[in-house]
């Protein structure tokens, strides 16, 4: 068997011989997927699952590595996200192939192991952790964001394996934490020197290619009341009816940013990419007690070429302006403090060869044309387009309910978006006869 060097595109017959290999290794990936989906790895607890993510890409041969975030070595970075948890516990893992000959282009293939907050239990089917299959459905807690995504590339380079190749470029296989709150992990890879010619990240996109998403800043209000007993309430300072006459002014500017949508390219269509959540509300101490503090926690989004400083900027002059009309705030302003995202947004530009190889990929494997969307979320794709000049694909499959209860993933496109991973591996990267067996046993 001789190399394929970066053959793009693939002859039709070797194609076809890729995708029947993913076809019949799915029982297999899906499997692995649902032991990955029943660790719980909400922030702080990532460090079970990465430990079976490390395990399943070392018993492959892959050289490893795993550190936690430092965050010494990222803070300097102008994409750092402040922090305020310990991140001890924020592991990131990563699987290298190193091929015989290099004679293909290098890939990096991410994903996220940390999952958001299940929410209450009760209005979930079943336990979030304990998937399950309900026709095309897979259920539970990260399926879809994004173990799935996760998973699929390694079940990819899994699928190559079979037939008896393997990559002729070099690989590497993240597993990155802190894509839900910060993105300092895929930050901390890209410091520690992992870099490529290309990126692809399977997030729960329909099937779709991500061409431009918003940058996304965290930020929390802290209020100060005066506290009375109840009976005097008229002689204290309610602090979280103060925070909440913050709401208004704040999605007032959120409407003042929406409606700039035409200034920026991409967006111009989009009808509500802007959105300021008020995502969180704590306050009070004591029910018969008018309460003397309340912390607002809000999410907002910011436009691709948006400085994050910038927008922070514009937003504590809002709360400023409010807080100078208001009988309590005018002496007592609220405090603006910035604890987690702290992310531009970006554009993936159109033409690169990567997009044109991962569109003659999704050709082959769904029978249609690639398209590309505009999304309002959060991606670790800024990381490498913004900082790396590395051109990202964002692609993965349909999902419903993310972040919400009942979160699932569609089998049919998982296994589709498998097969596309694994031709644009092949095409991107090319192919060389694996000849040491135990480097990547099945």
């Amino acid at each position: 068997m001789n190399a394929l060097n970066t053959p793009d595109p693939l002859a039709p017959e070797l194609a076809q011989n890729i995708l029947d290999a993913v076809q019949q290794g799915f029982e297999r990936q899906l499997t692995f997927t649902q032991q990955m989906m029943s660790l719980d790895s909400t922030r702080g607890n990532e460090r079970a699952a990465q430990a079976c993510f490390y395990q399943a890409l070392a018993s492959r041969g892959y050289a490893m590595d795993q550190w936690s975030i430092d965050v010494a070595q990222i803070q300097s970075h102008p994409g750092f996200s402040p922090v305020k948890v310990d991140y001890d516990d924020a592991i990131n893992v990563v699987g290298t192939h190193t091929p015989d000959q290099e004679q293909g282009r290098s890939l990096i293939l991410n994903g996220h192991v940390d999952v958001v907050p299940t929410g209450p239990l009760d209005m979930w089917t079943r336990s979030p952790f304990e998937p399950w299959i309900e026709g095309d459905w897979l259920y539970g807690r990260g399926g879809a964001d994004m173990k799935a995504g996760l998973c699929a590339n390694l079940a990819a380079l899994d699928a190559l394996e079979t037939l008896g190749w393997q990559p002729a470029a070099r690989v590497h296989v993240q597993s990155v934490t802190e894509e839900e709150c910060t993105g300092n992990g895929a930050l901390s890879a890209l410091v520690r020197g992992y870099r490529a010619e290309a990126a692809l990240i399977p997030e729960p996109e329909e099937n779709m290619l991500v061409r431009a998403n918003t940058g996304v800043i965290w930020f929390r209000v802290h209020v100060r009341g005066r506290p009375v007993h109840v009976r005097e309430a008229g002689q204290g300072a309610n602090a979280i009816e103060a925070a909440m006459s913050l709401i208004s002014p704040l999605k007032g500017l959120e409407k003042k940013w929406n409606d700039a949508r035409v200034d920026h390219r991409y967006f111009e269509s989009v009808e509500h990419p802007i959105n300021f959540n008020i995502g969180r509300i704590s306050g009070g101490d004591w029910a018969s007690s008018v309460p003397s503090w309340c912390t607002l926690d809000v999410r907002a989004a910011i436009y691709p070429g948006v400085d994050p400083r910038d927008a922070a900027k514009e937003i504590e002059d809002c709360i400023a302006t409010h807080a100078r009309d208001h009988a309590f705030l005018h002496d007592n302003p609220p405090q603006v403090e910035y604890n987690g995202f702290f992310a531009r947004g970006y554009v993936l530009e159109e033409g690169s060869e990567a997009e044109r190889v991962l569109g003659q990929a999704h050709a082959a494997s769904f029978g249609s044309s690639l398209e590309s969307f505009v999304t309002a979320g959060y991606l670790d794709g800024r990381v490498f387009v913004l900082y790396d000049d590395c051109p990202c694909l964002v692609y993965g499959p349909v999902s419903r309910d993310i972040h919400a209860f009942d979160e699932r993933v569609s089998l049919e496109s998982l296994k589709r978006v498998t097969g596309t991973i694994a031709l644009f591996v092949a095409s991107w990267c090319g192919l060389e006869p694996i000849t040491r067996p135990d480097r990547h046993p099945a």
